[in-house]
């Protein structure tokens, strides 16, 4: 596919109320670590980067379940303000002119990515209790796995895809 054909398909779809903001926006972001596709850039799923490694972690050292609970959903404006991103008042700023072609399936993929953390959480502690190792090391793994898909998804959308997950997929997995 053409470069042309690709701003194409990502153009499409954009209404007319937030078309010319969008590319008003996606010129201010030319050259800097924010995608000129989407207004969003990947510097956020480092938040989700951190738990995931130390979610990894646990089933070998159960006691970093206490680092694991002091991690927090952040909002993508909020990471931006605590992180020593080199463009992070870009990135803040740019947030709000995201086109709701991006943004929705954006913040639906955090949703479920924070849903799915807090839910580990709460498994991770419940098999410690139980001194089930091996339910730890199951629940560890199986939300790693889970995890990375989403952070998929969303890396995605941050580069121009509207792909999201389907919530059964989520519901299932939190279901078993």
């Amino acid at each position: 596919m053409s470069e042309e054909e690709i701003d194409a398909q990502i153009l499409q779809g954009i209404p007319d109320h937030e078309l010319h903001d969008f590319l008003a926006w996606r010129d201010r972001v030319r050259d800097a670590n924010i995608s000129g596709k989407t207004l969003l850039a990947t510097d956020y799923l480092n938040h989700f980067n951190e738990i995931v490694m130390l979610i990894e972690m646990v089933p070998d050292m159960p006691d970093m379940v206490e680092d694991c609970r002091a991690w927090h959903p952040k909002s993508y404006q909020q990471h931006f303000r605590d992180s020593g991103f080199s463009e992070k008042d870009l990135a803040i700023e740019a947030y709000d002119h995201v086109p709701n072609k991006f943004r929705s399936p954006f913040e639906a993929t955090i949703a479920q990515m924070d849903a799915v953390i807090l839910f580990t959480l709460d498994r991770m502690e419940s098999a410690i209790a139980a001194d089930d190792s091996d339910r730890l090391r199951f629940d560890c793994s199986t939300s790693v796995e889970m995890l990375h898909k989403i952070m998929q998804v969303a890396n995605g959308i941050i580069h121009g895809t509207t792909h999201v997950m389907q919530q059964t997929e989520i519901d299932d997995y939190m279901g078993r």
